[in-house]
């Protein structure tokens, strides 16, 4: 397996120009990119982060892998059926490689920072040309570079990017919102999770940079700004007041933050939330398990009680506060008594909204080496009754909001009927109205007349 890298001496911005005139040669031409990421939104942030490297080295964009002279797959490792989906895409390249010789294949991301996935790809998928992990973006023109040079394949798992790269330039697809990644990795090794060892440890952006960007994204029109980190709480310098310092910046934004680890978001937080205008009124908390024997086996540091402390402060002082939560269902060694445990945690709760999933094994993790009795088809009965059970626990919940006003920021077409606009509320609900496309991008206040188990019904507040 081969590696590259770029020598000290040899600057980035000489091997950019050094592509730039490659391409032209190769091509004749303006070549395109097609690139897709998988996952969270942390995935589709450094998707950006990749496309606004290689427009400055001449690439142009495509949405289709057929006009495509760089495809790049930017993988996501969370769950195995992901992982599936990518090696079923890569397969079908082939048949376009063969048909244009000077097409390159990229596979990055989480995925390909695992050693297996990396192997597997060299042995059995010819047609893939550069394989990197979650490190080293930065070397992607060099990489490039070599494959139309001298017709080499080319893989770079090296863990050389431990240093955060302020300057990186994101080529964004969204001019009403827009993800800023705050911090990367994470300490916190949860049993089931393979995101410490494919991103490593945390490593957090200092304040005066993450600032600098969200004035600029505001300035430039941005309505929403969504900080990313896998548990912002972490972040080394100082969460609340990050969200004290951008909440100063002139303008008319919303500020959002995803995600939360349960054992670090206490009261300062919710009070930060509460009493900041800009920041949304609204926490994505993950609790994965409503059973205290899973969440230790999970190791999350947390009980179920902990968890309830935090929901019933902010709703103590604001009866409205909306919380949603990732669950997984069926983890190694869970039985149908606790299953149902979570099942009355969610009556508890009243989350306005779950992302739930059947536990999926992760090669390398420590539930990996579990017993696992459960079948996949009684783990998949299970996720439907959660799913059934939330759906009536949010209709009810969500009924809260019905004859009250409420701040959207519209970003498309609803699809409740014609003329209707979707966006979502500073709770981050999900609500329709009718409305004139020309109000997409801005702040509507709108009254709601019905709740359903997925989203609100409105019309614009005269």
């Amino acid at each position: 397996m081969k590696n590259t890298s770029i020598s000290c001496g040899q600057k980035q911005n000489d091997v950019r120009l050094m592509l730039s005139e490659k391409l032209f040669l190769t091509y004749g031409r303006k070549p395109l990119c097609y690139i897709h990421s998988y996952g969270c939104a942390q995935n589709v942030s450094d998707g950006e982060a990749i496309m606004g490297l290689l427009s400055d080295c001449g690439y142009g964009f495509t949405d289709s892998t057929d006009n495509a002279d760089l495809v790049i797959l930017n993988t996501c490792a969370v769950r195995e059926n992901a992982e599936e989906r990518v090696f079923g895409n890569i397969g079908e390249l082939k048949r376009l490689k063969e048909n244009n010789k000077n097409m390159v294949i990229a596979v990055c991301g989480c995925m390909t920072q695992q050693q297996h996935i990396a192997d597997r790809i060299e042995e059995s998928y010819k047609q893939v040309d550069i394989v990197f992990g979650t490190y080293g973006a930065e070397n992607l023109p060099k990489m490039i570079l070599d494959v139309l040079s001298e017709r080499k394949r080319v893989f770079c798992l090296d863990r050389t990017g431990d240093t955060i790269s302020e300057n990186a330039y994101r080529l964004r697809t969204d001019n009403i919102k827009a993800s800023v990644p705050i911090m990367y990795g994470c300490n916190n090794f949860c049993s089931y999770c393979i995101v410490p060892y494919v991103r490593g440890r945390e490593r957090s952006r200092e304040t005066e940079p993450v600032v600098q960007e969200v004035e600029s994204l505001v300035k430039n029109g941005c309505k929403e700004v969504t900080l990313l980190g896998q548990n912002v709480n972490s972040y080394s310098y100082g969460f609340v007041k990050l969200l004290q310092r951008l909440n100063d910046i002139d303008g008319d934004f919303r500020i959002r933050f995803v995600s939360s680890h349960p054992k670090d978001a206490g009261h300062e937080l919710i009070d930060a939330i509460l009493s900041l205008p800009k920041v949304a009124k609204h926490l994505h908390l993950p609790v994965q398990s409503g059973c205290n024997e899973i969440l230790s086996a999970m190791n999350r540091r947390y009980t179920k009680e902990q968890y309830l402390e935090i929901v019933d402060y902010a709703r103590e002082k604001c009866p409205d506060f909306s919380f949603s939560s990732d669950i997984i269902v069926g983890f190694p060694g869970e039985t149908y008594e606790q299953f149902c445990e979570t099942k009355e945690f969610l009556k508890r709760v009243k989350f306005d909204n779950i992302f739930s999933y059947v536990y999926s094994k992760r090669q390398g993790t420590k539930a990996a080496l579990l017993p696992d009795s459960i079948s996949d088809k009684q783990k998949g009965l299970w996720l439907r009754e959660l799913i059934l059970e939330q759906r009536e626990i949010a209709t009810q919940w969500l009924s809260r909001f019905v004859g009250k006003t409420l701040v959207v920021l519209p970003d498309g077409k609803g699809r409740t009927d014609k003329g209707y606009l979707v966006g979502k509320s500073d709770e981050n609900i999900i609500v329709e109205f009718e409305g004139d496309e020309k109000l997409i991008g801005q702040f509507v206040r709108v009254k709601i007349i019905k709740a359903m188990n997925w989203a609100l019904l409105g019309e614009i507040d005269k």
